[in-house]
């Protein structure tokens, strides 16, 4: 697809990279075959191709409107398109780049406003935990829309104390030690069970993508660099392996630090090698399987309850990662299975889109959860296990079924051996 840059952005880092991937585009519309958001809305416009278009028009000149504002917005970023796309166009960052452009020129009406400001800033401060706290209090006063996104209170057990001459950091995360603190302790523990200890750098934060993507990317910015200056003495000093992410959502994005940063001069190259020696949980699982295997060994054999598996988007088409984490946990004598059909598609978490998109989220976690119910019909599985916070409080929020983490499933084995 040729492009003709305006004037404004053809000396722009973000505009040659634009016209690059735009290039790639052959115009073939395989991507609107696997888009969750042209599946549901069945809008040219409200898939990669029409959206690709808009952010073309753009870059050549054109006045955004406000709809063009909203057809950006709709996009869940899951980035399946990228995953169907036979000339390897990036749309992720294609998209990244086109909602910034378009939020500069467009205003937003003062209620988006609000509660943009309120996702990122709230979700990234210090103190989400005592508001946490205090949302738990006070639930039952709460708008349901409001009180669906506050999880119980759980019991996380005990951080491993055993010292390893194996490390790797962890990245606790922004949301997930206040919410869902149970993923991070299971992983601590799955790991010392596996002869790796894992540590954590108290100044590390959130990875960046919840500002980042509500185009507060300076901000976002500032958060990836202020991870690399907490990771970066250990990394330099080679006392960690890899660093490792829990949350696929932080993965992706803290797998593409390099690319971000990439015009940062001071900080290019740590934010290349910290984006190198990151990896998802599940990478790690082959080389611990022997470990596991041992310790398990009593339980491999014993039957269990059929359990299903959703991998998401960030994880499968953001890191392209597809079928460790069932394959490994069937090594280890789980019964899991995904869905027949759809197991691709997004289930409408997708980071803030739930709370910004409702509508267009619910139905998409309505069609996964029925799709993932299906091999098991009549039935229901026995739980229902993801690798991102996101999507299992999404998908806890339809449905009866306990909604995990793999890593939590394993723990609970472990613990039982």
């Amino acid at each position: 697809m040729q492009t003709n840059l305006a004037p404004e952005y053809r000396a722009t880092p973000e505009g040659l990279e634009a016209e690059a991937i735009l290039r790639k585009c052959v115009h073939c519309g395989f991507c609107t075959a696997t888009c969750p958001t042209y599946q549901t809305l069945g809008d040219e416009l409200d898939g990669p191709r029409g959206r690709i278009y808009l952010i073309k028009q753009v870059l050549e000149g054109h006045t955004p409107t406000r709809s063009t504002q909203q057809h950006l917005d709709r996009c869940l970023t899951c980035r399946n398109c990228e995953s169907t796309c036979p000339s390897g166009v990036q749309y992720g960052h294609l998209v990244d780049i086109g909602r910034k452009i378009v939020d500069e020129q467009v205003p937003r009406p003062t209620g988006e406003k609000l509660q943009r400001w309120l996702l990122k800033e709230g979700m990234t401060s210090p103190l989400f935990a005592p508001a946490l706290k205090a949302g738990r209090a006070l639930k039952g006063l709460l708008p349901a829309s409001l009180a669906d996104k506050i999880p119980a209170a759980q019991d996380a057990g005990v951080w491993p104390t055993r010292e390893h001459a194996r490390k790797v950091l962890l990245l606790a995360g922004c949301v997930q030690p206040a919410m869902m603190p149970r993923i991070n302790y299971a992983t601590a523990r799955v790991l010392d069970a596996a002869g790796v200890q894992t540590v954590i750098a108290g100044n590390a934060g959130c990875c960046g993508a919840v500002k980042f993507h509500l185009n507060d990317q300076e901000g976002g910015k500032a958060q990836m660099r202020a991870n690399i200056d907490a990771w970066w003495p250990l990394v330099e000093s080679g006392s960690v392996e890899a660093i490792v992410m829990n949350a696929s959502g932080c993965g992706a994005t803290v797998k593409e630090y390099g690319h971000l940063l990439s015009h940062d001069a001071q900080y290019a190259d740590k934010a290349a090698r910290i984006s190198a020696l990151t990896r998802d949980l599940s990478e790690l699982l082959p080389q611990m399987l022997p470990e596991l295997v041992d310790k398990l060994k009593g339980q491999i054999s014993t039957p269990k309850a059929a359990v299903a598996y959703h991998p998401p988007c960030t994880l499968q088409h953001g890191q392209k990662l597809r079928g460790g984490v069932e394959g490994a946990l069937r090594e280890l004598g789980f019964d899991v299975r995904i869905a027949r059909t759809e197991s691709h598609l997004c289930c409408g978490s997708a980071g803030t889109y739930s709370v910004l998109q409702p509508e267009i989220s619910q139905q998409l976690r309505e069609r996964k959860i029925a799709a993932l119910d299906e091999p098991f019909a009549p039935a229901k599985p026995a739980a229902i296990l993801s690798a991102n916070m996101g999507c299992i409080m999404h998908l806890q929020n339809g449905t009866e079924v306990p909604v995990m983490h793999w890593v939590e499933l394993l723990d609970q084995s472990l613990s039982a051996a």
